[in-house]
């Protein structure tokens, strides 16, 4: 399957369903009042963790999503049956984007976490709602409240303990075979692994843990060369980086050049990357020459205050020991810090009721979500309607701002999908 970590959908919730105006009609009730019955409300639109699916790729055929609408209310006060919600299944370590305004709306980091994305739309009442003891007879209804529509950038983000990190060809996926249940491609020329490898290493007698490969790294990488960026962003979020280094390559003259080219493109990526805690695995022992350089490397990097053990994954030299201590250093560490997401409910949330801007001579343009939602779930062909919607605007304080404005009567005034000629609103 291909490695898909990254695409932009379109998501919608579902409308809610109309409510309907309707009397009663039985035998010997001639005079018989309102029934008509309120809409069913939209489904949500839901994100779910999943730990069966690995990638994106299987997203990339259907790019619209939308979640079943309300039905409409009945007649004999019978309200519209709920659209049912759509669960969009994702891979553990899914971010979730708004695309126009590239805020995170979502991480997706633990199996079985669910999201909801955009709620569905309420159903309009029914005019059995809007009788009174003056109003016996109403002809009214409201339509059901839009949907949500959003355009969403998906981003995946592999989960794992251990990144394994290093230059082409140093033997990351034959050491990744060697350690857990992951099988990559093993081949003798660089750039054999195309795709992040994820592998579950269980030591003897010591707690399993997670281990992703990450290929493409080379000098340069943080500006996209080889797979660069591509695929950096998926050790972001592991406690420990892994660095493998082919000992048989390395040079006299700067024995830890190898090392340096890895590391300075970890840092130049991001800062903090470069500052987690580094256990380096001198590969390829079974190697004459790399017995011949390793103690001049290590010596050289413990130097520094870096952990060296000397390994082969051809042969398993040397394996158990750096898992070992790998298992010691995770029970040290942290876990990784979550990344920050909206998802949180919000049990209040004041926002202007409108804004009025003029786009040009003549041409008003009107937002805010609850003189939107207003507009849309008026039925214009009701004149009982539209006197309602009236005495809301006045409610709103909208009348007496318009009356501020130094508009002409012809002037036109957008909100949402409806126009309105500024006398209308005082007729």
């Amino acid at each position: 399957m291909k490695f898909v970590d990254e695409i932009t959908i379109q998501v919608s919730s579902g409308s809610g369903g109309n409510g309907v105006i309707a009397f009663r009609r039985e035998k010997f009730v001639p005079m018989g009042g309102p029934s008509g019955g309120d809409g069913g409300r939209g489904g949500d639109l839901i994100f779910e963790a999943t730990d069966d699916l690995t990638t994106l790729y299987e997203m990339s055929f259907i790019r619209v999503y939308k979640a079943e609408n309300g039905d409409h209310g009945q007649p004999r006060d019978m309200i519209g049956a709920n659209g049912k919600s759509l669960v969009i299944k994702v891979p553990v370590g899914t971010l979730v984007y708004d695309q126009e305004s590239g805020q995170l709306l979502c991480d997706l980091d633990h199996k079985g976490q669910q999201v909801i994305i955009a709620r569905g739309g309420r159903g309009g009442l029914g005019n059995a709602r809007f009788a009174s003891a003056v109003r016996r007879t109403p002809r009214i209804a409201e339509k059901g409240e839009p949907g949500k529509s959003l355009n969403l950038r998906l981003e995946l983000k592999l989960l794992a303990d251990v990144g394994l990190v290093g230059l082409p060809n140093a033997g990351k996926s034959t050491f990744l075979r060697a350690v857990s249940n992951a099988r990559p491609k093993v081949a003798d020329y660089p750039f054999t692994t195309l795709n992040p490898s994820l592998g579950i290493v269980k030591p003897e007698g010591l707690s399993a843990f997670c281990m992703a490969d990450i290929p493409g790294l080379i000098e340069g990488a943080h500006e996209g060369a080889g797979l660069g960026t591509h695929f950096l962003r998926h050790i972001e979020r592991t406690r420990l980086l892994l660095h493998l280094v082919d000992v048989s390559q390395l040079d006299m003259e700067n024995i830890a050049s190898n090392y340096d080219v890895i590391m300075s493109e970890l840092r130049e990526f991001s800062q903090e990357l470069a500052d987690k805690p580094v256990v380096v695995a001198a590969n390829k022992m079974d190697l004459p020459d790399s017995r011949e350089l390793f103690p001049e490397f290590k010596e050289a990097l413990e130097a520094r205050g870096v952990k060296v053990f000397a390994v082969s994954g051809a042969t398993s030299e040397g394996v158990d020991d750096l898992l070992k201590y790998i298992c010691q250093q995770l029970q040290e560490l942290r876990e990784p810090v979550q990344i920050a997401g909206n998802e949180e409910e919000k049990l209040y949330e004041f926002l202007e009721a409108y804004q009025i801007e003029m786009l040009s001579e003549g041409q008003w343009v009107v937002t805010g979500p609850e003189i939107e939602r207003l507009v849309a779930m008026t039925d214009f062909t009701s004149d009982e309607a539209i006197a309602v919607f009236r005495r809301k605007l006045k409610k709103l304080g909208f009348i007496e701002d318009l009356i501020q404005l130094d508009a002409g009567e012809d002037d036109v005034f957008t909100i949402g999908e409806m126009e309105f000629a500024y006398r209308e609103f005082f007729i």
